[in-house]
């Protein structure tokens, strides 16, 4: 989960002084050259939204770098700045980048798609906590690529039947990655995995392999805190004891205490797969799910 950064403050604060000395209102207008302004909180909906607006579209991605922490994302003024002129902000929701509703607040009126509530899924489920890691969800991206195909024929109608034509085929890959999903369920379905931050478990779910982590200890590595001593050796016994048929590990949040779990499970021969919360450089959506896609598959093979 992101944490709002305390730098934020300051950066709309810096954001606001600018619009004032310059004789601007405290929440600039969105630019109107009529090219569409995109801008989404991580680089995974950046690309779906080139995707779908097509290449005459201006897309910003706050956080954008695959070596980046997410975690750690502090905003800057130029965020704030592309925020306040975008004509759509797309957002996680869910918790995940809370810093985008201050943003948000200095902005114009943008088209505001949150990801989360696309989803229709159950926030607040009664067997434990809300996995608000939503790309990882075929159905909901699905959806935040119909509703940024609807935005873009309402600001643009022209545009319409193009963007509607590319979310079209962006479905016909994603329906692809689900009967994968589907055929690794058929072959493995209900392997157990073990996972070091709930990241990937809609992939993993989806292809029918069940979680068997204890959630004492996901819930600490996504907060940034360590594990109780007992929760970190029942997670070092899961992943050596042959419990599980793979490690599912964040690359992009670790610590002493994941890597322990790491370790453990490469000294055990237990397959470990890399998952990121960010788009890797030289993919796109589809591209970088297939390739998870195939990891885990090979891992089970294995």
């Amino acid at each position: 989960m992101l944490r709002r950064p305390a730098p934020l403050a300051a950066a709309l604060t810096l954001l606001v002084a600018a619009a004032a000395l310059t004789g601007c209102a405290t929440t600039p207008d969105a630019v109107d050259d009529g090219t569409i302004r995109i801008v989404a909180s991580t680089n995974v909906y950046g690309d779906i939204a080139r995707t779908i607006a097509g290449d005459d579209a201006e897309i910003t991605s706050l956080i954008h770098d695959s070596a980046q922490d997410p975690h750690e994302f502090e905003a800057t003024p130029r965020d704030a700045l592309a925020v306040s002129q975008a004509d759509i902000v797309i957002v996680n929701g869910g918790g995940y980048d809370d810093f985008m509703g201050s943003l948000l607040e200095q902005a114009s009126s943008p088209v505001v798609l949150d990801a989360v509530e696309l989803s229709g899924l159950d926030t607040e489920p009664a067997d434990g906590e809300f996995n608000e890691h939503v790309w990882y969800h075929f159905d909901t991206v699905a959806a935040v690529a119909d509703a940024i195909a609807d935005a873009v024929a309402e600001l643009e109608p022209a545009e319409a039947d193009a963007a509607e034509a590319r979310a079209a085929q962006f479905r016909t890959g994603l329906d692809a990655l689900a009967a994968r999903a589907a055929d690794i369920a058929a072959d493995h379905g209900g392997a157990g995995v073990a996972v070091t931050e709930p990241v990937p478990l809609y992939l993993l779910e989806a292809a029918g392999l069940e979680n068997r982590t204890p959630s004492e200890f996901s819930e600490a590595v996504e907060e940034g805190t360590d594990a109780p001593a007992l929760v970190l050796e029942a997670m070092i016994a899961l992943v050596g004891d042959g419990s599980v048929a793979l490690l599912a590990y964040n690359e992009q949040t670790v610590g002493p205490q994941t890597e322990q779990v790491l370790a453990a499970a490469q000294d055990a021969g237990t397959p470990v797969v890399s998952f990121t919360e960010l788009l890797p450089d030289g993919e796109d959506y589809l591209s970088w799910m297939g390739a998870n896609l195939d990891a885990v598959e090979a891992a089970l093979a294995g």
